[in-house]
This record gives C-alpha cells, sequence and structure tokens, in this order.
C-alpha cells in the first residue's frame, strides 16, 4: 500500500522536491546575494543628492566635507555587523541592516524636504553614518555567507559580489529617473526603502551551506560574469546618451526596465544548474534503490577478537578551546592558511602589512573620487562633465571588481601567482591616474577617472580574498570587516588632512592675490592646476609606499601560494561529481542487512547494520540542502 501512494503522488512529491532543491540551494542563495548587493552602493552615489543637502539645509563646502566623511566611515567600519555575524544567522545581520537603512536615510530625507525640524550638523553626521553603515551589514550578511559556501571560487565570488556593488550607483540614478524623474530629493527616499526593502524578501535565503565540490562551479560563474559585463555594458551606453541627449520620463522608465531584465536574467542560469543537480541526484538515489537487494543472512558471524593490548589506542587529550579571542596564544598564530582567532589575525605581521598597503593604496583612489567635482571645477570642466566622471568611476569600479576577482583566480589556479603581487600591480597603476590629476593634463580627468575606478574596484576583492586564505574562514566576517576599516583611516588623512588642506591654502593664496577677505566671498573656490596638483603628488607618493609594502608581504607570502591553499575545502567538501555514490550505496546496503536482522531477531546484526549506517554519508547531498 505504501508502494502504490508512493506511486500515485510522485509527481506532485517530484515536482515539490525540485521547487525545494532550486529555493533551498547554493546558486539560488547566490542570486539573491547578487540583488541585495546591486542595491548596496548607495554611498557611491553621494554626489548625485549631495547639492540638496547643502543647499536646503544651509551648510557650507567644510560642513558637506565633514558629512561625507562620516559617509565613508559609516559605510567601511563594520566591525560591530562582523562581531554579530561570529554569534548570530546571517538572516539577523541583514535585518539590523535593514533597519539601519531605512531609518538613516528616511531621517535625512525629512530633514531635507523640510517635513522635519533643520537638525544639527552632528545629528545628520549620524543620519548618514548610521545610514551608510548599513552597507557593511549587506556586505558581512550576503558577501561573507556567500564566500563561506564558495570558498574554492572564492576570488570569483568575490569579485563578481563587489561588481555588483560598483554598478549599484549606476543602477539605483536609472531606477531613480524612472520613478521619480529629476527630483533628486526622491533619490534620498529610494535609497532608503528599496535595499531595506530586497534585504528583508531575501532574509531566509542568505545562510551558510554545507560545502559543495562542483566541476563546473567556475564555469557558471563566468557565466554570471557574462550577464553583468552585460548589463554594465548597457548601463554605460545609456550613460552616455543621457549625457548627449534629453530623456523623457517614459525612456528613462524603458531604460530602468532593460535593467531590471538584465538583472533578473541570472535566474536562469541559477535555475537550470539546479534542475541539474536535482536530475543527478534523483537518478543516483534511484538507481542505488534499485541495484541493492536485501540480504538474508542465515548464521551470525562470530564476535571480533579482543583486541591486543599493543592495539590500544590511548585516550586523546581533551581539545583547548581558546575562543574567539584566542588571548593565550596570541603571539603563535597557526600556519597560513588555518584558522586564526581574531586577536591572532590582527596583531600578526602580515595583518599590519596588508592593512598599511589598503590604507595608502584605497585612500588616494578614494580621495580623487569623492572630489572629483571640485577637481573638474578647478582644471575647467563643466559642471555637467561630473556626471559623466562619476559614471565612468562606477562603470570601471565594476570593471575592476570582476576582473581582479576572476583574473586572480585563474593565475592562482593555473600558475600559482600570488594575489598580494596583483594587489602590488594594481596599487602601481593607480599611480598614472594620480600623476593624470597632479599635472593637469588636458582631458586628462576622463582618463583618470577611468584608471582610478579601475584601481579602485580591483583592490578590494584582492583584500578580501587574501584575508581569506591567510587567516582562514572561521572568523572571516570579523576580519573582513576589519580590512575595510582601512579605507575610511586613508580617506581622513589623505582627503581631509592632505587635499582638503592644501586646496583651502591654495584657495586663500588666490583670494589674497585679488585683494578679497575670506568673509567677503560665499562661495570659497580654487581654480588652476595647483589646487591639487601638490596634493596628488603627495598621494602619489603614498601609493608607491604602499605598493613597497605590499611587496614585502609577497615576499613573505610566495611558498603559502605555491603550494595547495584549498586542498582542506576539497576533502571537507561534499562531492557532486559522483565519487560519493560508493560509500552512499555502502550506507543504503547496511540499511537494509539492519532492516533484515530486526526481522530475524537479530539484534546484534541490527546494531551492527544501523552503526554502518551512522558511519555511511547517505543522503549527504541531501542534508546539504537544509536550512
Amino acid at each position: 500500500m505504501v508502494m502504490a501512494d508512493a506511486a500515485g503522488g510522485y509527481g506532485w512529491r517530484e515536482t515539490r522536491s525540485l521547487a525545494a532543491h532550486v529555493l533551498l540551494g547554493r546558486w539560488f542563495m547566490a542570486f539573491a546575494a547578487f540583488l541585495i548587493m546591486s542595491a548596496a552602493g548607495a554611498t557611491y552615489i553621494f554626489s548625485l543628492y549631495s547639492g540638496d543637502i547643502k543647499t536646503n539645509l544651509g551648510y557650507d563646502q567644510t560642513s558637506l566635507n565633514l558629512i561625507g566623511f562620516f559617509k565613508d566611515l559609516g559605510a567601511n567600519v563594520g566591525i560591530l555587523s562582523g562581531l554579530i555575524n561570529e554569534v548570530t544567522p546571517p538572516w539577523v545581520v541583514l535585518s539590523i541592516g535593514a533597519a539601519m537603512n531605512f531609518f538613516g536615510y528616511f531621517m535625512i530625507w525629512l530633514a531635507v524636504t523640510g517635513r522635519s525640524a533643520r537638525p544639527r550638523l552632528w545629528l545628520m553626521c549620524l543620519y548618514i553614518c548610521v545610514g551608510a553603515n548599513s552597507q557593511s551589514f549587506a556586505n558581512t550578511g550576503a558577501l561573507v555567507t556567500t564566500v563561506n559556501n564558495f570558498p574554492e571560487s572564492r576570488g570569483a565570488v568575490l569579485g563578481l559580489l563587489k561588481g555588483f556593488v560598483g554598478l549599484s550607483g549606476a543602477i539605483l540614478t536609472q531606477l531613480y529617473h524612472a520613478f521619480y524623474g529629476d527630483d533628486s530629493e526622491s533619490l534620498i527616499l529610494l535609497i532608503a526603502w528599496l535595499p531595506a526593502a530586497i534585504s528583508v524578501v531575501f532574509l531566509r535565503t542568505i545562510r551558510i551551506l554545507p560545502v559543495v565540490r562542483q566541476k563546473n562551479e567556475l564555469k557558471v560563474l563566468y557565466n554570471l560574469l557574462y550577464v553583468s559585463l552585460g548589463l554594465a555594458g548597457f548601463l554605460m551606453a545609456v550613460i552616455i546618451l543621457q549625457n548627449q541627449l534629453r530623456f523623457s520620463r517614459i525612456e528613462y522608465a524603458g531604460s530602468a526596465a532593460v535593467v531590471l531584465i538584465l538583472l533578473f536574467l541570472p535566474i536562469f542560469i541559477v535555475v537550470k544548474e539546479e534542475v541539474v543537480l536535482w536530475k543527478r541526484e534523483s537518478e543516483t538515489v534511484r538507481n542505488n534503490d534499485s541495484s541493492h537487494q536485501l540480504k538474508v543472512v542465515a548464521e551470525t558471524p562470530p564476535p571480533p577478537p579482543p583486541p591486543q593490548a599493543s592495539e590500544l589506542v590511548p585516550p586523546l587529550p581533551p581539545p583547548q578551546h581558546t575562543g574567539a579571542c584566542g588571548c593565550g596564544n596570541i603571539l603563535r598564530p597557526p600556519d597560513r592558511g588555518e584558522d586564526y582567532t581574531i586577536l591572532q589575525a590582527l596583531f600578526s605581521i602580515d595583518m599590519l602589512i596588508l592593512f598599511t598597503a589598503t590604507t595608502f593604496g584605497v585612500g588616494g583612489t578614494l580621495t580623487a573620487i569623492d572630489n572629483l567635482a571640485q577637481i573638474g571645477s578647478s582644471l575647467g570642466y563643466p559642471s555637467r562633465s561630473t556626471s559623466t566622471f562619476v559614471s565612468l568611476v562606477s562603470i570601471w569600479n565594476y570593471l575592476g571588481r570582476v576582473v581582479s576577482g576572476f583574473a586572480s583566480e585563474a593565475l592562482l589556479t593555473k600558475y600559482k601567482c600570488p594575489r598580494p603581487l596583483l594587489l602590488t600591480l594594481v596599487l602601481l597603476l593607480s599611480c598614472v591616474g594620480h600623476l593624470l590629476i597632479a599635472f593637469g593634463v588636458p582631458n586628462g580627468l576622463y582618463a583618470a577617472s577611468v584608471v582610478i575606478g579601475f584601481c579602485f574596484g580591483a583592490l578590494w576583492p584582492l583584500v578580501f580574498a587574501i584575508i581569506s586564505e591567510i587567516f582562514g574562514l572561521k572568523y572571516y566576517s570579523t576580519l573582513y570587516n576589519f580590512g575595510a576599516a582601512a579605507s575610511p583611516v586613508g580617506s581622513y588623512v589623505l582627503s581631509v588632512k592632505v587635499a582638503g588642506w592644501l586646496y583651502d591654502r591654495e584657495a586663500a593664496r588666490q583670494m589674497a592675490a585679488s585683494g578679497l577677505a575670506r568673509k567677503d566671498v560665499k562661495d570659497f573656490k580654487c581654480k588652476g592646476v595647483e589646487c591639487y596638483k601638490t596634493a596628488f603628488l603627495l598621494i602619489t607618493g603614498a601609493t608607491l609606499f604602499g605598493c613597497l609594502v605590499s611587496l614585502i608581504l609577497v615576499l613573505r607570502t610566495r611558498k603559502f601560494y605555491r603550494g595547495d591553499i584549498y586542498r582542506k575545502f576539497r576533502e571537507a567538501a561534499i562531492d557532486l561529481t559522483g565519487k560519493e555514490d560508493g560509500r552512499r550505496a555502502a550506507g543504503e546496503e547496511a540499511e537494509a542487512e539492519a532492516a533484515v536482522a530486526v526481522m530475524d531477531g537479530d539484534d546484534r546484526k541490527a546494531t551492527a547494520g544501523a552503526g554502518e549506517v551512522t558511519a555511511a554519508p547517505v543522503g549527504a547531498v541531501r542534508q546539504g540542502r537544509g536550512a
């Protein structure tokens, strides 16, 4: 009767099994992470709504720069989100991030539109810091979880996810024009509710899954890369057209519709891959069920001989638990690639070197990005060129992230090329963009935007992959956010204390030469190449220093990268290539023998069979799909 019921309901059960497999699979989880990341870059379009903050609230440029610094501080200091992620599931981190995102930007929107009383400057800094800090919660909840689920392709995964963050500014801009036209105040409202809504929708989708080995994993990631390249190419073409022509509301809606179609196109790749995996697993189970027959054992096997004294194994000593901090052995870290504790990683020489190189490298590129409008104005570019510079940075930021992620993965796999070496080369390339700004090359700011955008994007996947490879994945969420903290440190030193101070000094000199006093000038501006020349020459020198520091890490880790750094993940992973079939079949055979033994009343054989079932990884792949 049971078999008849099973046969009668097989079609519905099969459909339900397939749907559950897709929704609970690794690839659908990765797709959800892509969508979360594609709306997590509101900080990159600050220049589009900063004018409304300055004008409507009556702030001067110094106050606006201070708000911008707190925006960078909130976006990159994610130690809190990392610590929370260590002790809670990812949905808790995403929930907190969604609440912070909506609160911070919604309060800014209320203040800018006059729906609330004009806040003090410190309160506006707090609002934007809270709103921007939600980006670190999204990164920790979605990106860190995805890297844990794809440890052998972490470079490609990091490149894709950080690439979508780079594109998010251009994506949000297209959606804003489609929803609200040219009402830039409403852009603040859009970035308040949209990223929060996406995170809430996928709260239960983003989760840690058992590590699974899949031969075509990198091929699927390349297919996703091709779709994202198509999205980036379309955005680039649309941005160029929008700078040359004046789009109507309907035309903006049409371009936004195409963006959404391209954004959701990876779902077909994801579903196709999950269906293939589901069919393979179902066929394996059915073949094993049909090929194994129940065997009745008539006699009880003799009991095993007692172990000899020489065969007795002394009990292992109890493990020493040091906890996440590992206070007892901070200065005695494990080998590279093993799981460091948080304090072991933070006090290691490798982390100090990596943090220093990142501070000078990211700090210099972020200084250029945050000051694009002022740099263009000082060099005589028309004001409408600012949106072109921002768009170029956004697109090439994306390209830098995906190229560095996929290229570093390929070079590491085929040629054992260490990622710190690629980090050094990217830092060296960024010096070209800094020098183009320093010497005011005619039309050079367009090329500088491309170079600096590419290098800024390329740095992050390399830094985060290096952290995961050297210090392990056990406390990656905290260490990941510690690495990101290098960005505001470099930004404060190079942007506020170097570029900002030198700009104001040159502006004051020009004003004094024209016989004006500071109180007589409402708009404190500097004109000419000298405004940023000294600053970017110093930034170039700081970046070269970062290159030299990064070379030290190359020398220290060259032996580590020559080895098989992903070996332990392959050994611990569930294999979907068919190598588990033998062990699964053995487990099912032991289960059948145990069932027959129970029917014959042989308790000892039943117990032995049950023990074999416990030891065998029966249905390991199916268990890996659980929530």
